[in-house]
C-alpha cells in the first residue's frame, strides 16, 4: 500500500513538473523581444494578410475590367474591409470624386505608374516590408517601388519641409505602443485600387502595438477635413515572416511602368522590357 502511494505521489509530481516546464516554455516562446532600453523590438519582416489593397471598404467579389482578355485573373476578390464602422465618411463633393475615380480606377490607380503607395496603404499592400529599429529612428523599407520611411522617435522638433509621397513621420512611445504621426503627404496616392482618396490636408496617426513576438496590431486614424466629415480608422494585424531564408526582395516596378507611361513615344523596332536572361 505504501509503495503504491509513493508511486502515485511520484507520478503527480512528474505531471506537475512537466506542466510547469510547458508553461515556462510557452511563456518564453510568446514573449516579445525588447531592446536594451526596454521598448518592444519591432525589427523584422512583416506582412498584412488582407484584400484591403483592392478596396478598404467591405466588398463582394466582382468581375474585373478586362474579362474578355484575362478572365478571372483581373477579378477582384471579396473582402470584409479594414474600416471600423464599415464606410468612409466622405463629404458630398469628395464622394462624387470617389465615384468618378471608380469609373477608370484600374487605369488611374497611382500604383499603375509605380508611384509610392503612401501611408497607410503601404502597410496593407500584398508585399512584405522590413522594420529596422534603433533608439532615435526607426526605418521601414517596403518591397514595392523602393518605398521607405524614417520614423523620428522623440524628435518633435523635426518637421516636414516639403510634402512627399510617404509623408513625414514623427513617433513616440505610449507604453508598448509606437505612435506615429504622419503629415506632409502629397494628395496623389489612393487608399486602394478602387479610387478611395484623400487631400493634401490628411494627417494619419498610426498605432503599432505588439500582440506577441510575431504579431502587431496596427491601427491608423485618418483625419482630413477637406475630404471627410469626421476622422475614421482602419485596423488589421501584421504577421512576422518566420521562414528560415526570409528576406526583403526588390520590386522595382518603375521599369515595368515605362511602356504604360511612355510607350506611345517608343521608337519603332526597339525591344520592350528586359532582355531574356
Amino acid at each position: 500500500m505504501k509503495t503504491k502511494l509513493m508511486k502515485i505521489i511520484s507520478a503527480s509530481c512528474l505531471v506537475t513538473l512537466l506542466g510547469l516546464l510547458s508553461v515556462q516554455t510557452f511563456a518564453q516562446n510568446t514573449a516579445m523581444q525588447r531592446t536594451p532600453g526596454g521598448k518592444p523590438d519591432l525589427s523584422g519582416i512583416w506582412q498584412a494578410i488582407t484584400s484591403a489593397h483592392y478596396d478598404i471598404e467591405p466588398h463582394a467579389a466582382s468581375v474585373g475590367p478586362h474579362p474578355r482578355l484575362f478572365g478571372a485573373l483581373s477579378a477582384t476578390p471579396g473582402g470584409l474591409g479594414i474600416i471600423e464602422g464599415g464606410r468612409i465618411p466622405y463629404n458630398e463633393p469628395s464622394r462624387r470624386q470617389r465615384d468618378a475615380n471608380r469609373m477608370t480606377a484600374i487605369e488611374n490607380d497611382p500604383m499603375a505608374k509605380c508611384y509610392m503607395p503612401g501611408v497607410p496603404r503601404a502597410n496593407y499592400m500584398p508585399f512584405p516590408f522590413q522594420i529596422v529599429q534603433s533608439t532615435d529612428v526607426i526605418l521601414i523599407a517596403y518591397e514595392v517601388a523602393e518605398s521607405n520611411r524614417i520614423l523620428y522617435v522623440d524628435q518633435p522638433e523635426l518637421e516636414s519641409q516639403v510634402d512627399a509621397w510617404m509623408g513625414h513621420s514623427n513617433a513616440h512611445w505610449e507604453g508598448d505602443t509606437l505612435v506615429v504621426r504622419v503629415t506632409g503627404q502629397i494628395p496623389d496616392t489612393w487608399f486602394d485600387r478602387v479610387g478611395n482618396f484623400h487631400s493634401w490636408e490628411m494627417v494619419v496617426e498610426e498605432r503599432w502595438t505588439p500582440a506577441g513576438p510575431n504579431h502587431i496590431n496596427y491601427e491608423a486614424t485618418i483625419t482630413d477635413p477637406n475630404t471627410f466629415t469626421e476622422s475614421w480608422k482602419v485596423s488589421f494585424p501584421l504577421y512576422r515572416l518566420v521562414e528560415d531564408n526570409v528576406q526583403l526582395l526588390e520590386f522595382k516596378c518603375a521599369e515595368f511602368a515605362e511602356e504604360y507611361l511612355y510607350g506611345e513615344w517608343r521608337k519603332e523596332g526597339t525591344p520592350i522590357g528586359n532582355p531574356p536572361q
